[in-house]
């Protein structure tokens, strides 16, 4: 096959084996969803000592719990005798401690070894040292967010940064007070496609006039396919008609209390790498979070969180659901009709990123870097014009 000549704007995409080799996706566990902070539980879903839930991150499985004295905890979900999994349900309550169905092995929920048939005569067994495998968390936006690197990188640098760059204010993103908002709606979706393609859709709009005619009534900029969300501080306007972030472009809610006058009927899209998505529009946010489960497949849990006053009373909240479920669904389905293609000997050498989508190549520069820079195939990642965000 002979390679299709580039033109200035055109820039390449990664090679297609980046989204089908089992061996490029078992390095990106390694260097990015085992290195980096990991997006893995809304805080409130634990509201209760021993309430816990499994999560996925990399090849490993994390236990979260809260703690007795209110405290969340990381743990790796592996007992230290003979590497039993402890807890075999995604999520549940631990009454008083943590035991292991396999030797009953016993932990507390701080992770200390506090009990195992006949440990009494073995008083050399150090119970902390002998506990279980911490792993690093933080709370932000309401949700604890787990590192597995043994030096974890600065939370500052690599999540909120995301934040300041996107929004050009440190403070923006703290007017929405996503940290006390209430979680109206969740929804789990299962894509059969790869993580990277998920991050690549919701980067760039140049398919928006396509897939998602609910969205550019309610956004008319996004119409003319063009990535409005990456320029700092700019977000996309409502339509002059449209009184609401719903699915007829109806009333919502009241605004949140801090959300600024130049916040105001604007939607503001924030993408935390390596598998955040943050929406916000004055009345609610949307949170997205993904967890690659194979080259092939991607669980996403999206969120959509209100004022406490809004789910407490029982509001109907469908019609803002329904509009971002319906772009949900677009999306997801235009990245399953993708991922077969990856393995076609047409995408051997990858695609090409159109100028309103060149900062994708940010993305693939940045995912490279973290892989070591292997790849097969042309990749000229080009950086962003001025003004916009990775």
């Amino acid at each position: 096959m002979t390679t299709t000549p580039r033109t200035p704007s055109l820039i390449a995409t990664l090679p297609g084996r980046c989204y089908t080799d089992p061996d490029v996706f078992r390095r990106e566990q390694e260097h990015v969803f085992e290195s980096l902070w990991f997006c893995a539980v809304r805080s409130s879903d634990l509201d209760r000592p021993g309430a816990f839930r499994t999560v996925r991150v990399g090849r490993e499985s994390v236990i979260i719990t809260r703690t007795r004295k209110g405290d969340l905890r990381a743990f790796l979900n592996v007992c230290r005798h003979r590497g039993a999994r402890l807890c075999t349900e995604e999520s549940g309550e631990i009454r008083r401690t943590l035991q292991c169905p396999y030797h009953a092995w016993t932990y507390d929920l701080d992770g200390t070894l506090i009990a195992a048939p006949n440990l009494i005569k073995m008083p050399d067994v150090d119970r902390v040292a002998y506990g279980l495998i911490k792993v690093a968390l933080r709370e932000w936006l309401g949700y604890a967010w787990v590192c597995l690197a043994d030096e974890p990188p600065s939370f500052e640098d690599t999540v909120v940064h995301a934040a300041v760059e996107r929004l050009g204010d440190a403070a923006a993103i703290e007017h929405y007070g996503t940290d006390n908002l209430a979680l109206g709606k969740r929804i789990t979706y299962d894509v059969k496609a790869n993580w990277k393609l998920i991050v690549e859709n919701f980067m760039e709009c140049y398919h928006c006039a396509t897939i998602h005619p609910e969205l550019t009534e309610v956004l008319p900029e996004f119409a003319d396919g063009y990535a409005a969300q990456y320029y700092v501080g700019h977000g996309a306007g409502f339509g002059e008609a449209v009184e609401g972030f719903t699915v007829d472009g109806s009333e919502g809610f009241g605004k949140l209390p801090a959300v600024s006058a130049e916040q105001d009927r604007r939607y503001y899209a924030i993408t935390v790498k390596p598998t955040v998505f943050v929406n916000l529009v004055p009345d609610h946010v949307i949170l997205h979070r993904m967890f690659p489960l194979a080259e092939d497949r991607t669980v996403v849990e999206c969120d959509w969180l209100y004022a406490p006053e809004v789910v407490e009373s029982g509001a109907d909240v469908s019609k803002s659901v329904e509009l971002f479920h319906r772009v949900n669904a677009q999306d997801f389905a235009a990245c399953e009709r993708t991922q077969p293609a990856m393995s076609s000997r047409a995408y051997r050498e990858g695609g090409v990123l159109v100028p309103s989508e060149h900062h994708i190549g940010t993305f693939h520069a940045w995912l490279l870097e973290r892989l070591g820079g292997e790849h097969d195939g042309p990749v000229h990642p080009t950086p962003p014009a001025p003004g916009k965000t990775r």
